[in-house]
């Protein structure tokens, strides 16, 4: 199971004391999960109006980046394509596995450091975010782009007679070149005409050379023939070879031009090829980035609302839940056993500094739930989620 529960209690005696509480009834006792300390280090709280209106950034923060990780994510997959079996080993974060780096979560002191502003800090991440989004964006289009006109070529290579590229399927000695009155058409003919074409080529118009059809490549349901006339006659013979179901396709023989096209198509493979692999390793290293970005605003928003909830000095412990997926709704109430009073006691102002969480607008923000603990959900799964 890919879901986790980051949740936080005020300290009993101790900070230390409330992790043993909650890990003795949930873990060692009753098997509802396993648990890990969530390190928080001593942020900043700055005023509790600040703490309010950073309250609901931190909500659309979250969100925005859930969404750019989840973005990277799929995207890796799609580039991935033949390979998307390997996507999820490719998702790490600073290198180690996501509930690894999760479950052991440490603060990093150098990208976000601790001296500067709550707000400060979710300012860094918003714009470190922002950046990869952007640069998705543009390295996803030209990849795209590139990709497609490769597909497009691909295509024309491989389909009906009626549509495909027809270079690499004729030679020079099937065309009359550098002739002043000939030239040769190519027609295509449904299986079934054969017969017809063979008996009447040379009947469709006056001026056709006889015998100048050649058979020169066929698919399931068609074949391409050559036939050689003069060219002042080419525009009526297309007119009678469409009455009579041949389809007279436009092709000119030009040695430099086909080259030219078949320079094309190996120079995308070549220029996809040597794409793939930078756009790899950028993909997975700010993957890494952007996860490792969202626990971090996880953490924030952690820190901010238990001050909100629990008031100051700052006493909390922040703990890290993985449920047993059988036992998600026991787990619930063994919490609510252990911090219901959290609310009532906030009702009655009977905890130093907790009345004043009760009325504040936007606590919790986007929960579907409200619970009388600190709680957000985090799903790690980054492959079958929705963003």
């Amino acid at each position: 199971m890919s879901e986790y529960w980051l949740i936080s209690a005020p300290g009993d005696k101790t900070c230390q004391q409330t992790w043993e509480t909650l890990n003795n009834v949930t873990s060692k006792q009753n098997s509802l999960s396993i648990n890990y300390k969530f390190h928080i280090p001593d942020l900043k709280v700055g005023t509790l109006d600040q703490l309010v209106g950073l309250s609901d950034d931190l909500g659309k923060l979250d969100s925005f980046v859930d969404q750019v990780t989840h973005k990277v994510a799929s995207y890796l997959g799609e580039v991935l394509e033949d390979q998307r079996d390997k996507l999820q080993e490719n998702l790490m974060a600073n290198n180690g596995d996501l509930a690894v780096y999760l479950t052991h979560f440490q603060w990093d002191m150098a990208k976000y450091p601790i001296k500067q502003s709550l707000r400060n800090i979710a300012d860094i991440i918003s714009k470190q975010v922002g950046q990869i989004d952007a640069d998705l964006k543009t390295k996803s289009s030209v990849y795209n782009n590139l990709k497609s006109s490769l597909q497009n070529m691909e295509k024309k290579q491989t389909g009906s007679l009626l549509t495909r590229n027809l270079a690499d399927l004729v030679r020079k000695e099937h065309f009359i070149q550098d002739s002043e009155y000939l030239t040769t058409l190519l027609v295509v003919v449904p299986k079934s005409g054969f017969s017809d074409w063979n008996q009447n080529y040379e009947k469709l118009t006056d001026m056709i050379v006889p015998r100048s059809s050649q058979l020169v490549s066929q698919d399931n349901d068609y074949g391409l023939f050559t036939v050689t006339l003069f060219k002042k006659v080419a525009e009526e013979f297309k007119h009678h070879a469409r009455e009579k179901k041949f389809i007279v396709r436009e092709f000119t023989y030009n040695e430099v031009e086909l080259a030219a096209g078949k320079n094309e198509i190996s120079k995308l493979v070549t220029d996809k090829k040597k794409q793939f692999g930078p756009l790899v390793r950028w993909l997975k290293v700010n993957f890494s980035e952007c996860f490792c970005a969202w626990i971090h605003v996880k953490a924030l928003r952690v820190f901010v609302e238990s001050v909100l909830r629990y008031g100051l000095p700052v006493n909390f412990q922040a703990m890290l839940l993985h449920p047993n997926k059988k036992n998600t709704k026991r787990l619930r109430d063994v919490l609510h056993q252990l911090y219901g009073h959290l609310d009532s006691s906030a009702q009655q102002g009977g905890a130093t500094g907790a009345h004043d969480s009760v009325d504040i607008p936007g606590l919790g923000f986007g929960q579907a739930e409200y619970f009388p603990y600190v709680y957000y959900k985090i799903n790690i799964d980054m492959v079958d989620s929705k963003a």
